[in-house]
């Protein structure tokens, strides 16, 4: 697929914008584009594909929301770092930490459901109005705090969420709406003061923070998560070849 095989399908139900958002990225998992190479403008694909600059903007848009992309001022939009592949397995906390060998367990701060915020809308493709189920914990292995975690999913897919109690990929699958794919974009942050005590870690120490969205078979993103581990327990390998 070169920069602009892009086929977009104006009869479909699915909007332009979303469409040329999953073509950059098949484009960009393809190779075409690598990390640090800049993205055609908005400009460049509205004339070769023949839409609107609004619908180029918006999947562009959509490229950052997700960190796939970012923009830098003035230069254009970029490929943003990707994690390698041996770190994309997707697996629960829960069923990580047992397969280290560890007893996992949360502390619960809060399950409840609320309006989704215009963030929690982009990142989730929600219309306006639409109703969330937001869960915030910390993660334990072996009884000590190694992550603080929040989640957003909408109520279409988790309507009750007490029903969190453990794993939520596995109250997920066991609602017949299991999570088959993610992507995530793992990032340095230093904790804030009120993230240091729920972290029991001293102000300023850096942080890892790795947001997550996670999708259905049907292609529906269904799960936000934003997670926030201590460096001194998360200690990720990546085997190099030439």
């Amino acid at each position: 697929m070169n920069a602009f095989e892009l086929p977009l399908d104006p009869s479909h139900a699915t909007p332009l914008y979303l469409q040329l958002a999953e073509r950059l990225v098949e484009a960009i998992d393809s190779g075409q584009w690598r990390t640090g190479q800049a993205l055609p403008s908005e400009r460049a694909l509205a004339e070769r594909l023949g839409v609107s600059r609004i619908t180029a903007r918006k999947a562009l848009d959509r490229l950052v929301a997700r960190g796939q992309a970012r923009r830098a001022r003035g230069s254009g939009t970029f490929v943003a770092p990707r994690v390698d592949p041996s770190l994309s397995r997707l697996t629960s906390f829960t069923e990580l930490l047992i397969q280290r060998g560890h007893r996992p367990s949360s502390r619960w701060l809060g399950r409840e459901t609320g309006s989704a915020s215009s963030d929690e809308r982009d990142r989730l493709d929600l219309t306006a109005g639409a109703t969330v189920c937001r869960l915030k914990r910390l993660r334990l292995a072996d009884d000590v705090v190694v992550a603080m975690e929040e989640s957003c999913l909408p109520s279409s897919v988790l309507a009750e969420p007490q029903s969190v109690t453990h794993s939520l990929y596995a109250t997920l699958a066991a609602l017949g709406t299991p999570i088959v794919r993610a992507r995530q974009h793992v990032s340095a942050i230093n904790a804030t003061p009120a993230l240091a005590r729920l972290a029991e870690v001293e102000a300023g120490q850096a942080l890892l923070m790795m947001t997550r969205v996670g999708y259905l078979a049907d292609g529906r993103p269904a799960e936000l998560t934003v997670t926030y581990c201590r460096t001194d327990y998360y200690d990720f390998q990546v085997v190099l070849t030439p």
